[in-house]
């Protein structure tokens, strides 16, 4: 069989009545947690209510991939709506799963969500980890600042893989996935459904954006043992699996 034949079976629906019968949470698994150890300093970025006015058609209308930005900073309000809106926990179901503003299968919402900022109003440049568990049912955003990112234009272009314009956008969020949270409910279909959902993610993220009158594209390319390595990921039980640069679209217009 070839590698794109094997891969055309890889996103036809296999039978999940068979493969989650040797799942860990049929097995009585505890599951895994929602969130992950903190070791970095913490900041509360303010809150978002009332921040976008669009409609929902005019969002559909204006949503594109952009990839020139201007230098226009983003506010700290908005970056926190943006992640919000990606991977916010609005309430739990007993110790299993969360609800968020993204659907996932299962609820089991496998992301986490890094974000490399170049220019944000009153927040220092640097790599930061978005933390929602720490405020579970709140539209309220509170980043661990992980670390500065030297010489942060050819870091980031080295990251994607080239694509030197993200480097230019005033914040990159680098989503990660961590397996075995959706291991644990689906065992081998697990990674299939984790792609369906990263394509919610990418759709919330792109239409936040257009909420808050900013440009995004989501990136599928860039190189993953760099990325890993600059957000200090051991590329196993977690790995970069997504890019989408967000910031103010730079006028054309002549």
């Amino acid at each position: 069989m070839s590698k794109i034949t094997e891969n055309r079976k890889f996103m036809q629906c296999p039978s999940f009545k068979e493969g989650m019968a040797e799942s860990d949470q049929s097995k009585g698994v505890t599951a895994p947690a929602f969130g992950k150890t903190i070791t970095g300093p913490l900041t509360i970025l303010p809150l978002f209510e009332g921040i976008t006015t669009a409609s929902y058609t005019d969002l559909l209308d204006s949503r594109r991939s952009v990839r020139s930005y201007a230098k226009t900073p983003m506010t700290k309000a908005q970056l926190a709506f943006m992640l919000w809106s990606v991977n916010g926990i609005q309430s739990l179901r007993s110790d299993v799963a969360t609800f968020r503003p993204v659907p996932s299968g299962g609820s089991r919402h496998p992301f986490e969500t890094y974000v490399t900022v170049r220019n944000v109003e009153g927040l220092k440049p640097g790599l930061y980890h978005y933390l929602p568990t720490e405020n579970m049912g709140e539209k309220c955003v509170t980043l661990e600042f992980l670390g500065d990112i030297p010489n942060y234009e050819d870091t980031i272009t080295e990251m994607v893989v080239g694509q030197a314009w993200a480097a230019k956008a005033p914040v990159v969020l680098f989503c990660s996935c961590i397996p075995y949270k959706a291991e644990w409910r689906y065992h081998e279909l697990a990674h299939r459904v984790v792609l369906i959902d990263l394509g919610h993610v990418g759709q919330n993220a792109m239409l936040s954006a257009a909420a808050l009158g900013l440009g995004s594209c989501c990136m599928a390319a860039y190189d993953q043992q760099v990325c890993d390595k600059v957000i200090g990921l051991d590329g196993i039980d977690e790995y970069v699996v997504y890019g989408i640069a967000v910031g103010a679209a730079e006028d054309t217009t002549e």
